[in-house]
């Protein structure tokens, strides 16, 4: 299966806030929880068709988590939305004793991560977050890569009776999930197949390793392409498969590279050793626009392709 990128880019939180307007008008559990960030949570719809159903708790970040919770303990489902900087680090003692631990039916909805509000600096930087969140015990981490993917994992995330962790970008992404594509924990995608390298990446940089594969196409050389979009779980089956049937494995992700690529790492490590380039974020980055920091920290088309060719000729 080869999948196309489209050229049209999507803000995420659009799909996001759809989904959970559907989601409230059929299950009046339903309720948001944010924190003085209805307007980048895309929250507007939302408050106004259900405003009795939305909590701001102002700019208070682990107590939003722990009404969560309350409110999950209550009967409610709550999704907490925040940006996914404030959500994860201001608040992860929360994360891990009143979600994780306590294994509340919650949704924690990390928005604009990575490098997202690339102006803004590190303080706004949402690059540890995948690092920190996938080793918790019992929180499903989910990074979708596209509007599809994302309607889904939060389709998914309100009956999953479970904390869950869903990333939501704000950086235009292009559709890259195949037709009759069905969201589902721990699976990965094969949106390309390929016998010399794979590519692993999950998120905003998922269409950048698309167009990757291309550039290798026409190097003569064959690229796998797997779209991971949950990191706990992780796809044990199609990492391992890779690591056989592949010359070496890429990883991409718009966050350090202790995250997504941190996982594959540890896997193989541990059952399949093979060469693996972890490609993502490697310290704190400078100002400028999402798409410029993505390029500036080796994950262009190019670059990626060029850490792939370089596995696949040695």
């Amino acid at each position: 299966m080869t999948a196309t990128v489209e050229k049209k880019l999507h803000d995420c939180r659009d799909a996001w806030v759809e989904t959970l307007v559907e989601l409230g008008e059929a299950d009046p559990r339903i309720v948001a929880v944010v924190n003085d960030s209805v307007g980048s949570s895309k929250l507007a719809p939302f408050q106004s068709a259900f405003p009795e159903r939305l909590v701001n708790v102002g700019i208070a970040e682990q107590d939003m988590v722990g009404v969560g919770a309350g409110l999950a303990n209550g009967g409610k489902i709550p999704f907490v939305s925040a940006a996914s900087c404030f959500l994860t680090a201001r608040a992860m003692e929360q994360v891990k004793v009143d979600a994780a631990y306590s294994q509340h039916h919650m949704v924690l909805v990390g928005q604009s991560p990575g490098m997202a509000y690339g102006e803004l600096g590190p303080t706004h930087h949402s690059i540890e977050d995948l690092a920190w969140l996938r080793i918790l015990p019992g929180l499903t981490v989910i990074v979708p890569a596209d509007p599809e993917e994302t309607r889904q994992a939060v389709r998914w995330a309100a009956q999953h009776d479970g904390p869950v962790f869903i990333r939501v970008s704000r950086m235009g992404v292009p559709d890259v999930s195949p037709a009759g594509y069905e969201f589902a924990p721990g699976k990965a995608v094969t949106l390309r197949d390929g016998s010399d390298v794979t590519l692993v990446a999950c998120g905003t940089v998922v269409g950048r390793a698309l167009e990757a594969a291309d550039l290798l196409a026409s190097q003569g050389v064959s690229a796998r392409v797997l779209n991971m979009p949950t990191l706990n779980p992780i796809d044990h089956e199609a990492i391992l498969a890779a690591a056989a049937q592949t010359k070496g494995i890429v990883t991409v992700e718009e966050a350090l590279t202790s995250g997504l690529g941190g996982a594959v790492a540890e896997l193989v490590a541990e059952r399949h050793p093979t060469r693996v380039r972890r490609l993502g974020v490697t310290t704190f980055a400078p100002t400028g626009t999402a798409e410029w920091l993505l390029d500036h920290f080796g994950m262009s088309p190019q670059a990626i392709a060029a850490s792939a060719a370089e596995l696949a000729s040695s």
